[in-house]
C-alpha cells in the first residue's frame, strides 16, 4: 500500500464510503480504485488527486497533504545512477535486493537519514 492509498482508505471509510460507490462517483472503476488504494497503480494523475479532493470537499491542509501524498506514492521507483560512483550504484543494488525485507525499525531508520538536512 501506498502513503496515498492509506490516506483515500482511510478518508473512504471515515466517510462510510464503500468501493463502489466511491468509485461511481469518480467515474473509475471499482477494480481502479482498489488498485490506487493497494499501490498497484503508479502515482494517481493530478487530476485524479483532484477528483478525490472534490469527491470529499477537503479543503486547505487537508487538500495540500494529499497531493503531497500522491507526490510520494509511485510504488515502482527506479534510482538511475548513472553517472554518479560505483558506490552510489552499489548501495542502490543493495538496498533494491534488500528493500521488500526491511522491517519498520529499519525503514524508519533509513527514513530518518534521508531526512535530515544534507550537510554538504
Amino acid at each position: 500500500m501506498t502513503p496515498f492509498g492509506e490516506k483515500l482508505r482511510e478518508l473512504r471509510r471515515f466517510r462510510g464510503v464503500s468501493q463502489k460507490e466511491m468509485a461511481a462517483g469518480l467515474g473509475v472503476s471499482a477494480a481502479d480504485l482498489s488498485a490506487l488504494e493497494h499501490g498497484r497503480r503508479g502515482a494517481p494523475s493530478w487530476a485524479m488527486v483532484q477528483k478525490i479532493i472534490g469527491y470529499f470537499n477537503v479543503i486547505w491542509d487537508e487538500a495540500e497533504e494529499l497531493e503531497q501524498l500522491a507526490a510520494r506514492s509511485n510504488p515502482r521507483v527506479v534510482i538511475d545512477t548513472a553517472g554518479l560512483s560505483p558506490q552510489a550504484t552499489a548501495l542502490a543494488n543493495r538496498l533494491g535486493s534488500r528493500f521488500a525485507s526491511l522491517g519498520q525499525t529499519e525503514l524508519a531508520a533509513i527514513d530518518a537519514v534521508l531526512q535530515a538536512p544534507s550537510k554538504r
